[in-house]
């Protein structure tokens, strides 16, 4: 088995285990309480289980320089288990507030749960059912994050659980504050002067994106192998501004993905308004009257593929496309850094830069 497998099969096979167990738990409470764990089960597959596998190689740079890492104890599985979980339900939420009809090539929560209404011939109304049982999926994943993280740092070293709660309390409130200012922000953007919504997109990347994905997940296995001050701020000094060129390489899928590929329409952020750094940098360079269509068509939902041709077409000749792929690159390089001199694992430090090239270079 192959290192990169490793984690992935681990993590996954905890995953169901605890599914399985929560799934046995309501049994008793009849067929509707098991269409939202089964909904939970629904979030919960597939995936590249990158939070995750970043918490792992967190711990292994620090606990590999005390001896071999043969095998991945189950509390660090546990912990790493937990911050799928929690992305799964942060997942959840974004597209109800996003509207989003797809994920990963299906539909999203919410929208399947509106089907299981109508497919039931229940009473009211199906869209409404799905997004209050959306947002009760996303607080039920949230506790069963918990759940798991709490189950998992009670075998470990009261010091170190310490610290692991710490970081992952602290990610909780970091995602779901720059969740709200991503909100604000398509509300917000007219009040502000064009020269600042670059770095208030790039504010919302780093609360929402940067740091609950790969920051605090490597800061938190670091924790759980007992790292100390230098090397848990070594991670994150890592972790930062590779979440960050992430988040960027999201915002472009976002815009330019391919269906087949990333399992969201072409485009997708273009309907919903998302006001990233590549709509910033695209605002700036463009005369008052091209930004104002620009403003007019982001957001409408009812965006055809000829509108949504249009926008990337303006998005690539303004130079934003290319001023956001330069973003990335030097984000990447300032990571690359951070690892210099560190004292961490030389094998995990070469698992990590390989991490972060599948982050940044992805197209999924």
């Amino acid at each position: 088995m192959s290192p990169s497998r490793a984690p992935i099969e681990a993590i996954s096979q905890r995953l169901d285990t605890f599914l399985g167990l929560q799934r046995a738990t309501t049994a008793e409470f009849g067929p509707e309480a098991r269409l939202l764990t089964d909904a939970a089960g629904a979030a919960l597959a597939g995936g590249k289980r990158l939070r995750g596998r970043f918490c792992v190689a967190g711990w292994r740079a620090v606990e590999a320089l005390r001896s071999p890492v043969d095998d991945f104890p189950d509390a660090l599985i546990g912990v790493a288990a937990s911050l799928e979980v929690f992305h799964a339900a942060a997942l959840v939420h974004d597209d109800v507030v996003d509207n989003s009809d797809t994920r990963r090539g299906h539909p999203s929560a919410h929208r399947a749960l509106e089907g299981a209404h109508r497919a039931a011939q229940w009473q009211g109304d199906a869209e409404a059912f799905g997004c209050s049982g959306a947002i009760l999926l996303g607080d039920l994943l949230v506790a069963w994050s918990d759940d798991l993280l709490e189950d998992a740092v009670a075998s470990v070293d009261a010091s170190r659980a310490r610290a692991a709660r710490a970081e992952y309390a602290k990610m909780r409130s970091e995602v779901t504050i720059g969740q709200f200012l991503d909100v604000a922000e398509e509300s917000a953007f007219r009040t502000e002067p064009d020269e600042r919504h670059a770095e208030r997109a790039l504010r919302v990347a780093s609360l929402k994106s940067a740091r609950y994905s790969i920051q605090q997940p490597l800061v938190i296995g670091a924790a759980i192998a007992g790292a100390d001050q230098a090397q848990s701020a070594a991670l994150a000094a890592f972790g930062h501004p590779l979440g960050m060129a992430f988040q960027l390489r999201d915002d472009v899928l976002g815009v330019f993905g391919d269906e087949k590929e990333t399992g969201k329409p072409s485009g997708d952020d273009l309907r919903e308004g998302k006001r990233t750094v590549l709509i910033a940098y695209a605002r700036e360079a463009l005369p008052l009257p091209a930004r104002r269509v620009v403003d007019d068509l982001l957001g409408d939902p009812s965006l055809d593929d000829t509108q949504i041709a249009s926008l990337q077409q303006t998005i690539i000749d303004a130079g934003a496309l290319e001023r956001v792929e330069q973003l990335i690159a030097d984000y990447a390089r300032q990571a690359e850094r951070a690892l210099s001199g560190a004292r961490l694992d030389n094998a995990a430090v070469g698992d990590l830069r390989e991490l972060a090239r599948a982050a940044t270079v992805r197209v999924t």
